[in-house]
C-alpha cells in the first residue's frame, strides 16, 4: 500500500508538471476530480476536453482504474463513474445501466441529470433506442440529432445529441454508458474513443461491484432465512405465524397481496385461511382444487410463477390490478397441505432471487403451519375432549417420521406408545451432511395435549437446525439457547443425540439429561454413559460427546424413561438391568422382534398396573 501511495503521488507530479508546460489544461479537469473523490460534483461538463499529450491520457486512465478499483459497493461505484465521465465527455445527462439478464433488457442503475421516476422504473430491451442498440451491437452508437435517429427514446425533450458505449467483461455484456446532450453535434470520435476507454475499464469494477452487491445480497437473505426459520418454528398460533412470515417477505420481495390457502382434499378444495393485501386483512372464496395459479401448484407440486397475468389462462381475477403471481406448494411428508400465494400489481415482478428465497422457506413454514394447525385444531377441539385428543392421536402419528432405509448399513426399528391418548415423547431421523444420519429421542416434562404441543415446537427447531449444526453436542447446546428465551412454565426436555458416521463406523452421542443408550459389542455391553442437563432449564449449557466405534452385527437401543420406570402391582420398577436382560436375549432377532420382546417383557412385568408414561425405542444393527 505504501508504493502505491508513493507511485500515485509520483504520478500526481507528473501531471502537475506536465499541466504546467500544457497550461493547465488537463490537470484541472482529470486530477482535481480523481485525487479528491469526496470533492462536491459540479455541473456537468459541457465543455469538450482533449488531452494534450498521449501520456497525459495514460497517466489520467491508470488514475481512473486505480480509484475505481478501490471500492465493491456498487452504488459508491456508480456515483465515482458517473463523477469521473461528467468531468472529461460534454453533457447534461450521465446514465449508467446495467443488463439484467433476467429480463433481458437494460435498466438504469444510476443517474446523473435525469429524473428520479426513470431512476426507479426505466427498462429498455436490447435493440430499442441508441443504449439498447449498443448493447445488442456491442458498439458504440454516437448521434448528433436525435430527434432523426431511428428508434430514439426521449427521456428529456431538450436533448439533442447522444452517445452509448457498451461495458463487456470477458465477453459478457455488463450494461452501458450513455452521455447526453442538449447541443447537436456535441459528439466527435474523440469523445466516442475516450468514452470506450473508460468503458473498458469500468466494466470489470461494475462487474466486481455487482458480484458482490449480489453475494451480500444472498448472504444477509440466508442469515434472515435462518433467523426466520428458527423464530417461526416455535410459533404456534397461525394467525401470528402467517403475519410474521408475511412482513418478512415483504422486507425481501415486495408483494402486494400475501394469501394461504390450506388443502382440504375431502372438500376438494383449496380452503382460504389468511390474507393480506397492502397491509389490510381480507377475505376470499375458497378455490376448488386444479382451478388457477393456486390450483397449479398443488397439482404440479412445484412453485408456478406467472409474469403478466393478462397472458395466463389460469389465472383468476379475484381483485383488481393483479398483474403478476407466484404460487408455492407446502409440503410435509410428501403431501401438500397448503399453498402460499404473492400477488404484485407490477408486470414480471417475481424474480429469481425470489424464487430462491421462497424454496428455501418452504419446507420450514410447511413444518411451521403443520403444527400451528395441528396446534389450533387441539385448542378448538379441547371443548369435547375424547373427540379432540382422539383425532390428534390419529395425526401425532400420522407425523411420526418414517424410519431410514439400509442405505447407511443399519436396521432401524422404532416404536412409540402414549400413555394418554397423544404422547409427550419424540423422536426423528434427520439426515445430515457427508451421508451421517441423526437419531434424536426426547421425552418433554408432563403429559397430555401440552407435552405434545412442546415437543412438537422442539421437533420444529430440531429439523430447523440440525443440518446447518451437524455435530450433537453443538445441536443441544443451538436448541436450549433457542428454548431458553421461550420458557414455558414446568415445560422442558430430555433428549439423547446420536450422529452415525458410516465412512468411519462411529456412533457420536450427546445427551441433555436423557437415559444414555444401551450398547451391544460382539454380544457384551460397553459403556456408553455421557450426560448433561435438560434443554429448557439452564442458559448457556455445554453439551459432551462420546464417540463409539461400531461394527457389523453390533446393536444400539435408545429409550425413553417410560421403560425402565414402569412399575408392577408393588411399586418395583422394571429398571434398565431387565431391559439389558432382554436386549441380549434377543439379540440374534431382526429389529422389529427386538422391539416386540422388550415392549412385551414391560407389558408382563407391569400386568394390569396401567402404564403412567410415554414408551418410546429405537432399536439400531450395523448391518
Amino acid at each position: 500500500m505504501r508504493d502505491f501511495t508513493l507511485r500515485r503521488r509520483r504520478l500526481h507530479s507528473l501531471a502537475i508538471s506536465r499541466w504546467k508546460r500544457t497550461g493547465g489544461a488537463f490537470a484541472s479537469i482529470a486530477f482535481h476530480s480523481l485525487n479528491e473523490p469526496n470533492t462536491p460534483m459540479a455541473p456537468l461538463n459541457k465543455t469538450a476536453f482533449h488531452f494534450s499529450q498521449r501520456s497525459d491520457l495514460m497517466d489520467f486512465l491508470l488514475e481512473v482504474s486505480s480509484r475505481i478499483s478501490q471500492t465493491l459497493d456498487l452504488e459508491s461505484l456508480m456515483e465515482t463513474i458517473a463523477d469521473i465521465i461528467s468531468k472529461v465527455i460534454p453533457g447534461n445527462l450521465v446514465g449508467i445501466l446495467l443488463y439484467d439478464k433476467e429480463s433481458g433488457g437494460l435498466r438504469l442503475r444510476y443517474g446523473l441529470g435525469h429524473r428520479v421516476d426513470l431512476l426507479k422504473n426505466l427498462s429498455i430491451p436490447l435493440g430499442q433506442g441508441l443504449t439498447g442498440i449498443a448493447a445488442k451491437e456491442r458498439k458504440s452508437v454516437v448521434s448528433g440529432d436525435v430527434r432523426s435517429h431511428p428508434g430514439y427514446l426521449a427521456t428529456v425533450d431538450a436533448v439533442r445529441s447522444e452517445i452509448a458505449v457498451p461495458m463487456e467483461a470477458s465477453g459478457n455484456l455488463v450494461g452501458v454508458i450513455d452521455v447526453q446532450s442538449t447541443e447537436p453535434d456535441a459528439y466527435g470520435n474523440y469523445d466516442e474513443v475516450l468514452l470506450q476507454l473508460l468503458a473498458s475499464r469500468m466494466a470489470y469494477a461494475v462487474e466486481n461491484a455487482t458480484l458482490f452487491e449480489r453475494a451480500e445480497r444472498q448472504n444477509e437473505m440466508l442469515q434472515r432465512l435462518a433467523e426466520v426459520s428458527a423464530e417461526i418454528g416455535s410459533l404456534l398460533d397461525l394467525d401470528a405465524l402467517l403475519e410474521r412470515v408475511s412482513a418478512t417477505l415483504h422486507d425481501y420481495v415486495g408483494f402486494a397481496a400475501f394469501n394461504l390457502f390450506l388443502v382440504d382434499e375431502a372438500a376438494g378444495v383449496l380452503r382460504h385461511r389468511f390474507s393480506l393485501r397492502h397491509d389490510e386483512r381480507v377475505e376470499f372464496d375458497n378455490i376448488p382444487l386444479g382451478r388457477g395459479v393456486t390450483g397449479a401448484a398443488y397439482q404440479s407440486r412445484q412453485l408456478e410463477r406467472v409474469a403478466d397475468t393478462a397472458q395466463d389462462p389460469r389465472f383468476i381475477a379475484t381483485v383488481p390490478d393483479v398483474r403478476s403471481e407466484v404460487a408455492i406448494p407446502l409440503i410435509v411428508k410428501d403431501k401438500v397441505i397448503a399453498i402460499l400465494d404473492l400477488e404484485s400489481d407490477q408486470l414480471n415482478h417475481f424474480t429469481l432471487e425470489h424464487m430462491q428465497l421462497l424454496r428455501l422457506l418452504a419446507p420450514q413454514l410447511a413444518i411451521s403451519v403443520e403444527n400451528a394447525t395441528l396446534y389450533e385444531q387441539i385448542s378448538e377441539r379441547e371443548r369435547t375432549m375424547e373427540m379432540d385428543l382422539e383425532a390428534a392421536r390419529e395425526l401425532q402419528n400420522f407425523l411420526l417420521p418414517r424410519i431410514p432405509s439400509l442405505s447407511r448399513g443399519l436396521e432401524i426399528d422404532a416404536r412409540l406408545e402414549a400413555a394418554r391418548t397423544i404422547s409427550g415423547d419424540l423422536y426423528d431421523f434427520i439426515e445430515l451432511g457427508g451421508n451421517n444420519l441423526l437419531f434424536a429421542i426426547g421425552d418433554v416434562s408432563g403429559k397430555g395435549a401440552a407435552a405434545a404441543l412442546y415437543g412438537a415446537m422442539v421437533s420444529g427447531l430440531l429439523r430447523t437446525m440440525a443440518p446447518a449444526i451437524g455435530r450433537p453436542g453443538a445441536i443441544l447446546k443451538a436448541l436450549n439457547d433457542a428454548l431458553i428465551p421461550r420458557r414455558v412454565h414446568a415445560r422442558y426436555v430430555t433428549m439423547m443425540l446420536a450422529q452415525w458416521c458410516p465412512a468411519e463406523g462411529i456412533l457420536r452421542l450427546a445427551n441433555s439429561g436423557g437415559i444414555p443408550p444401551l450398547v451391544l459389542k460382539k454380544g457384551q455391553l460397553v459403556d456408553a454413559n455421557v450426560e448433561g442437563v435438560p434443554l429448557g432449564l439452564l442458559p448457556g449449557r455445554e453439551y459432551d460427546e462420546l464417540e463409539i466405534p461400531l461394527e457389523s452385527g453390533d446393536l444400539v437401543l435408545f429409550f425413553s424413561d417410560g421403560i425402565p420406570d414402569q412399575t408392577d402391582w408393588e411399586e418395583t420398577e422394571f429398571g434398565i438391568p431387565r431391559i439389558a436382560e432382554s436386549l441380549v436375549r434377543a439379540q440374534a432377532h431382526g429389529v422389529e422382534e427386538i422391539a416386540d420382546e422388550i415392549l412385551n417383557a414391560v407389558a408382563e412385568f407391569a400386568g394390569g398396573a396401567g402404564v403412567f408414561d410415554d414408551r418410546t425405542l429405537i432399536v439400531v444393527r450395523v448391518a
